[in-house]
């Protein structure tokens, strides 16, 4: 059980930052179709989040606090990387924070699957819908990968004003 629980409070931790994460890149991306999805995902992930603390609550285990607070802390310290501008929200950070997002979705289908397998044995773990979970965690990953492409196209398509991809220094001008 010492093993599960150490599972579940990283599961736990990786959902903070997930939820924070979605938070923030929800409100960069409110008047699009990214912020329209992430709408939706940020409600599903808080019920992720009560669901993972249903099944600790009915494994008996504790939370590990300190590991949760430090997931939230990264997550704030994770926002400080460069993005390309110096004040504002970039398509490299939408791409960025979108990869998180796709990776997040990744360890919430596995804790979804291995919860599954294990209530099989556990009659603790019987009342929870794993199946469904699994089933809206690649749905999730589908739409999240989809828009990931389409960020990356958006990025990378052609120089951005005032971003690291546009400060190419202009040819010199030769005097004819």
């Amino acid at each position: 059980m010492a093993l599960l629980r150490i599972y579940l409070n990283d599961h736990l931790a990786g959902s903070t930052v997930g939820l924070e994460l979605a938070r923030r890149t929800w409100s960069e991306n409110a008047d699009n179709t990214v912020g329209e999805y992430l709408d939706t995902l940020v409600r599903e992930l808080r019920e992720d989040r009560a669901t993972l603390l249903g099944v600790m609550s009915a494994l008996g285990l504790p939370r590990d606090q300190l590991k949760v607070g430090a997931a939230w802390l990264g997550e704030k310290l994770g926002r400080l990387k460069l993005n390309g501008r110096w004040l504002r929200y970039s398509p490299l950070s939408r791409l960025v924070e979108l990869e998180g997002l796709c990776l997040g979705t990744e360890g919430r289908l596995s804790l979804w699957r291995t919860l599954r397998r294990l209530s099989r044995k556990d009659e603790r773990l019987r009342r929870f819908d794993f199946a469904a979970l699994v089933t809206r965690a690649e749905q999730q990953r589908r739409t999240l990968e989809r828009l990931r492409q389409q960020a990356s196209e958006e990025a990378f398509s052609e120089p951005h004003a005032g971003s690291v991809l546009s400060m190419t220094p202009p040819e010199p001008r030769q005097e004819a």
